[in-house]
């Protein structure tokens, strides 16, 4: 009995391969009963070899033969089984050749596609976990420094690390001297100073300062500007004006420091003439302009005299 089931056990074993010879059998056998030039059709080649299509329906390779090649009106010829010949032959060769595909990345590369898309977290976020894992705490190895620690294993050559020391002692010290001239600022200290060289840079006269004999050669309606142009000049001068780019008239009627409250009233009546003359519909008379100019003088000798004063008594005081 056991010789019997050795024998069922090598006919399965064998019976693959036997299929495949006898299809192949088949197809040599026909291809020699045809004649290439009339035997064209299924139909034909079915009459003159009547047992290939039973061959090749039970064999291994009825699952690659296409849907109708055994149907009516199908142009098989003995050409088209010399190809089918070739690739029953070639196809299984070829497979044994090659191995079982690799699947050591299937599972990483499933990981990555069934995951759930996340938001990518933003540069604050980034930077918040990168320093996150640089100042927290870490076992300690025997002569690592922190310096160590924040670049990691990364290996860079002594001239890279000493340029980025002293670039890090530059930043420092640039910092550092920022830091101290926004404390001198905020302490008014600089202003000081700035006031100082700007009085010692301050001419009494020039060659292109203004003086009275300049409202002599321009027309009425242009010595009233001039006028007050002198005397916001000398105010400046004297530190009558709070440091200012530009201020309007009202800001400078209010801002003036003057010796007595008659002579902001003829500031006031200078600039609103001028403001009238420039800004105005109608031109001014000759009286109103007169009057104004007439003031903007006493004011402008009244703060001649204080500066008068003082240049006298500095000799005397010597």
């Amino acid at each position: 009995m056991s010789r019997w089931l050795l024998a069922l056990l090598l006919a399965a074993a064998l019976w693959p391969t036997a299929g495949a010879h006898d299809a192949l059998d088949a197809i040599d056998g026909c291809l020699r009963e045809l004649d290439p030039g009339l035997d064209v059709g299924y139909q034909r080649i079915a009459a003159r070899c009547p047992d290939l299509t039973p061959t090749l329906v039970q064999s291994q390779y009825a699952a690659w033969l296409p849907r109708d090649w055994n149907q009516t009106g199908n142009l098989l010829s003995a050409d088209g089984l010399t190809e089918l010949r070739a690739l029953l032959t070639r196809e299984p060769a070829a497979t044994a050749a090659r191995g079982a595909p690799s699947v050591e990345h299937v599972a990483a590369v499933l990981a990555k596609v069934t995951q759930s898309d996340q938001p990518r977290a933003g540069w604050w976020t980034r930077l918040k976990q990168w320093l996150r894992e640089v100042l927290a705490p870490r076992p300690e190895r025997a002569g690592e420094s922190w310096w160590r620690r924040l670049i990691g294993d990364a290996r860079l050559s002594d001239v890279a690390l000493e340029a980025v020391g002293w670039g890090a002692m530059l930043l420092v010290i640039a910092l550092a001297v920022v830091v101290v001239i926004n404390e001198l600022r905020v302490a008014g200290v600089l202003k000081a100073r700035e006031r100082a060289h700007g009085r010692a840079r301050t001419p009494t006269a020039g060659p292109g300062a203004l003086t009275l004999e300049d409202l002599e050669r321009v027309s009425p309606l242009e010595q009233p500007a001039l006028l007050l142009e002198l005397i916001t000049r000398r105010l400046a001068a004297q530190e009558r004006l709070p440091p200012a780019r530009s201020l309007t008239v009202h800001e400078l009627t209010r801002a003036a420091r003057l010796p007595g409250e008659s002579d902001r009233e003829r500031l006031r009546e200078l600039a609103t003439t001028c403001e009238r003359v420039r800004f105005g519909d109608r031109q001014e008379s000759s009286s109103t302009l007169a009057a104004a100019i007439a003031r903007g003088r006493e004011l402008l000798a009244a703060l001649q005299a204080p500066a008068r004063e003082r240049q006298e008594a500095g000799p005397a005081h010597a």
